[in-house]
């Protein structure tokens, strides 16, 4: 598959998508992009804005196992994982995947479940393998993770700890929609029996496969990666900000950049691309100092800061 094929068949899924979810077009982008680059996505915000929906529906437009899991904070590890189970016949036990083992697996309100079973996902995202009980299992392919996650101010919930905040290439909210956003998902209802719209495939099991290679082969000039660095490295020099960005987050900003120029159809990047996945990409691993958040620093604000201050490259 080529970058113009592969161009091609985003357009096709992020239209199937847009068939189901009201959501702005640069957020639909986004979620695949994770996706595409082969990374995790975690979508924050509250309730009953689509995000399970959006979920879902990147599963059914790519055509791949879907498996949901709802954090609660009686949840265990092994609800997640699975775990080994005694048969009577054989009077052996057997190992019973947990939900884990799918393709795209939504991790449903997150932070509503404590830090060891949220600590489960962990080997998983970064590895794409699970160990229960001294035994590594790998994870079908392709894997990567959904997550959503209610804001930290509302009752019950636990912040998800760095570490894990890390392992997500990006992060965005879906929001509200606008007026005539709610009067069309209104009359989409209107139009059904089902309360939840369907979502068609778009893309086969080879097809999805090629698209997540794609990116691979998208040039990048030195220039570039510089820019990069630079970017990253002034996140830790900031007044503002206890931990900047890691170098992971530096190798997720590379990654994202090469599969939004395939979403968009160049073989190559540029420092637009650079931009435009910055903030999704970048502002989540931030920490924030404490007078910075006393003082209500936004995390995007250094992002911008950040980008305003780095010089860009000219790329001939």
């Amino acid at each position: 598959m080529d970058v113009a094929q592969a161009s091609e068949d985003c357009a096709a899924v992020l239209d199937e998508i847009s068939n189901a979810v009201i959501a702005d077009r640069e957020f639909l982008e986004t979620v695949l992009l994770g996706g595409v680059a082969r990374g995790h996505v975690l979508l924050e915000d509250v309730p009953g804005t689509g995000k399970t929906l959006t979920a879902r529906a990147m599963a059914s437009a790519l055509g791949l196992e879907f498996s949901r899991v709802q954090f609660t904070p009686d949840l265990l590890p092994a609800d997640v994982t699975g775990t080994h189970v005694f048969n009577e016949e054989t009077r052996e036990f057997e190992f019973q995947e947990g939900p884990i083992f799918a393709n795209i697996v939504l991790a449903d309100e997150i932070n509503r479940a404590p830090p060891k079973t949220q600590a489960a996902l962990l080997e998983a995202m970064e590895e794409a393998q699970v160990t229960v009980d001294g035994e590594t299992r790998e994870l079908p392919k392709p894997f990567f993770v959904i997550a959503t996650q209610n804001p930290v101010e509302q009752e019950g919930t636990f912040p998800l700890p760095e570490a894990q905040v890390d392992r997500f290439m990006v992060k965005s909210s879906i929001g509200y929609p606008d007026e005539d956003g709610e009067v069309e998902l209104l009359r989409r209802r209107a139009g059904r029996v089902e309360q939840a719209p369907s979502v068609g495939r778009v893309l086969s099991d080879q097809e999805v496969a090629d698209l997540r290679q794609v990116p691979e082969d998208v040039r990048v000039d030195e220039d570039l990666l510089g820019y990069m660095a630079q970017l990253t490295r002034q996140t830790r020099e900031d007044g503002r900000v206890e931990v900047g960005v890691s170098p992971r987050g530096t190798q997720r900003l590379f990654e994202a950049s090469r599969a939004y120029a395939t979403l968009v159809g160049r073989d190559y990047v540029t420092p637009d691309d650079i931009k435009r996945v910055a903030q999704p990409v970048l502002a989540h691993r931030l920490v924030l100092t404490p007078d910075a958040m006393v003082n209500n620093v936004e995390k995007s604000q250094v992002v911008d800061a950040v980008l305003d201050s780095v010089p860009v490259p000219t790329v001939e």
